[in-house]
């Protein structure tokens, strides 16, 4: 599990107005997904809000990206962020989410059904951080919007809203890593939460006002 990211760090991803693929409804699928990172600095709080969603080619994946987008080519931000070199396949497990690629957010927290005009989910990511160094660190990098057969519909830059503040760490040597492991991946039993609904787009701006009082009230902790 990925610990010590800055308190306060808050980081923002928003989709363009033109879509990179073609899609099937007027413009780009709009949306965000806002990362913010907890008060104990252990994982991160994602808010992912998305509408005007493709009405075909579903079920929709999202993923970060290992390079940030040039002008929206989606196809810059290269493979999905993976620093164990765990791969695609077999396909992520949501049953156990520690192997998993990294950035495979929807893999893990399940994927963007068809047929819903809008999509929002909140779940705590243990695996990613918001601290630079980490190969899981992904502030400097992007998230792609998939249909389901991996063709790329979209794709946003995450950028700092607030990078926060490092705490101090007071780690016991029992909480190191292991003498002489090169990398190490996070155990299962560190089950990360999750609340996924999708929905039409009254519910979903609801929602994202909740999601925006809940990430205020974590702070005030």
């Amino acid at each position: 599990m990925e610990e010590d990211s800055p308190a306060g760090a808050v980081y923002m991803a928003s989709l363009p107005e033109e879509p990179f693929s073609a899609i099937d409804v007027e413009g780009n699928v709009k949306g965000s997904i806002t990362a913010l990172s907890r008060p104990d600095g252990e994982g991160v709080l994602f808010t992912v809000m998305f509408s005007n969603l493709p009405k075909t080619g579903g079920p929709f994946g999202y993923h970060i990206h290992v390079a940030p987008t040039e002008d929206g080519n989606c196809t810059k931000t290269l493979a999905h962020l993976d620093p164990f070199l765990r791969g695609e396949d077999p396909a992520c497990d949501p049953k156990s989410p520690a192997t998993c690629q990294v950035g495979d957010l929807s893999g893990k927290y399940g994927k963007i059904p068809e047929g819903n005009e809008s999509f929002v989910a909140t779940f705590t990511d243990p695996y990613v951080t918001l601290k630079e160094g980490p190969g899981a660190f992904f502030g400097n990098r992007s998230f792609v919007l998939h249909y389901a057969n991996k063709t790329r519909i979209t794709c946003a830059n995450f950028e700092a809203v607030s990078v926060g503040v490092e705490p101090s760490s007071n780690k016991d040597d029992c909480e190191a890593s292991p003498s002489g492991s090169g990398s190490s991946t996070p155990s299962d039993d560190e089950s990360p939460t999750r609340s996924v609904v999708p929905q039409n787009g009254a519910a979903a701006a609801g929602i994202s006002l909740m999601a925006a009082g809940f990430a205020a009230i974590m702070f005030a902790l």
